[in-house]
């Protein structure tokens, strides 16, 4: 009886187990690439609408306010779009969820160029969010489930690198396009030019679904051959051994409530809105801030475009460092000098301290999201990692949605320079208060 239990049991093989000895090949590089271009597809569709918003305000004839609404708006629609796609990626897959919502994006922000007034163009915009929502829960829990242990947190710290590629790509479009006459001009030329990633969904067909989702929905045939493909052919399982993640309650939110979850959601809840709104509050307000130090707008773009550049690199480092040390330690540690070079430039006595500090706030601050991107989707066991991506996620798209507004208001209540960026660099400390309590992640096996 006891040899009978114990050749069952030697079928039974956890996912996690062969990804701690699978090798990274040349099949996670191309689902590496895929899903970089996601990631830049992201932050492209996040970043355009401030930069063409002047030019549809003078079309729309927009007040302050309205032009404020409407760059909020995609994100107001992100926030029920990550609550929603949580459960959807948790009960479809990782890979439908983003093909649908990169389709179902690319047919609206297409529809929201033809928009003939600004209530339209809001609603489509917020519609847009909805279906954007997919792209962001779903893109790196994805990629997460298909690394091998050693290479996860550098993998997905490099997937986040698309973020500043992306931001630079919109403002290139922007400036190319925003002010030519005709078809291929304006900011409605644009929009259908954004609308043109749905294409990249039929590259997203060409790789497997993830192994940890599929053992998890009893599909072990798919699962088994996600892993063969991953591994190139090095990995193969045999019919009768049965692939085997950690069962929990699946595809909804009431798991990331219960027993040892609830403390980690409560705290990554908390770090995604104060990273949050400390970026984004500030980055949002940035030309507004710097014309109170003496710039040009002109000047303040050609700030903005110079310090997300200074990022590329912090994704590299932090990549490395992070294989290395593990996720806290190098959080802890970026985020601290965020801090430091944050009150630095709060009280800069020169352009030149300006430059430095803000410099090296956007380095550690991005280096830091990289981190934080790997880390905060490990701590959830498979059925829930969605779930528990997604609400962190939506914390994030209520930061950016009331950061603005906020931190607009201090500025209209005449708060100075140095005033205004230490109350926003308060967030960045309640983070680094709060990661103290997160566990470590690096090199465990996911469940």
């Amino acid at each position: 009886m006891n040899e009978k239990v114990r050749r069952d049991t030697d079928q039974i093989v956890r996912v996690g187990e062969l990804f701690n000895h699978m090798p990274f090949t040349k099949k996670h590089f191309f689902v590496g690439i895929v899903l970089f271009i996601i990631s830049v597809i992201e932050a492209w569709e996040m970043m355009l609408i401030i930069f063409i918003s002047p030019n549809i305000a003078g079309e729309f004839q927009l007040s302050d306010l309205q032009v404020g609404s409407l760059i909020g708006s995609i994100y107001f629609g992100m926030i029920p779009g990550a609550y929603m796609w949580g459960i959807i990626s948790d009960r479809i897959g990782r890979k439908n969820s983003l093909i649908i919502s990169l389709l179902g994006f690319s047919i609206v922000s297409a529809v929201s160029a033809f928009s003939v007034n600004f209530e339209m163009l809001y609603a489509l915009r917020f519609i847009a969010g909805l279906a954007l929502g997919g792209v962001m829960v779903a893109g790196y829990p994805y990629f997460e489930e298909m690394l091998p242990v050693k290479q996860r947190g550098r993998g997905i710290v490099y997937l986040s690198a698309g973020w500043p590629i992306g931001t630079l790509m919109a403002l290139g479009v922007t400036s190319l396009l925003l002010d030519r006459e005709g078809l291929i001009g304006g900011w409605r030329a644009v929009l259908i030019l954004s609308s043109l990633v749905g294409l990249w969904a039929i590259l997203l067909r060409k790789i497997p679904e993830s192994p940890y989702w599929l053992a998890g929905k009893g599909k072990q045939k798919e699962a088994k051959q996600s892993i063969t493909y991953l591994s190139n052919g090095q990995i193969k399982l045999e019919e009768k051994q049965t692939l085997w993640i950690q069962p929990i309650e699946k595809g909804n939110y009431t798991s990331i409530f219960k027993r040892k979850l609830l403390k980690l959601t409560t705290y990554q809840t908390i770090v995604n809105f104060a990273f949050a709104f400390g970026y984004w509050g500030l980055y949002t307000w940035l030309p507004t801030l710097l014309a109170q130090r003496g710039l040009a707008l002109s000047d303040s773009l050609t700030f903005l475009a110079l310090s997300t550049v200074f990022q590329i690199p912090s994704y590299l480092v932090a990549s490395s460092l992070t294989g290395r040390y593990g996720r806290k330690k190098i959080m802890i540690i970026f985020v601290l000098l965020t801090v430091i070079c944050g009150f630095g430039f709060a009280f800069s006595s020169s352009m030149v301290q300006m430059y430095a500090f803000y410099f090296g706030l956007s380095f550690f601050s991005l280096g830091a999201w990289g981190v934080w991107n790997a880390w905060f989707g490990e701590i959830y066991p498979t059925n829930s990692r969605s779930a528990g991506y997604s609400f962190g996620a939506a914390a994030q798209r209520w930061a950016n949605a009331f950061a603005p507004s906020i931190i607009g208001m201090v500025i209209g209540m005449g708060w100075a320079f140095g005033q205004t960026i230490s109350f926003v660099q308060a967030f960045v400390v309640i983070t680094l208060i709060t990661i103290l309590f997160i566990p470590e992640t690096e090199g465990e096996v996911l469940e």
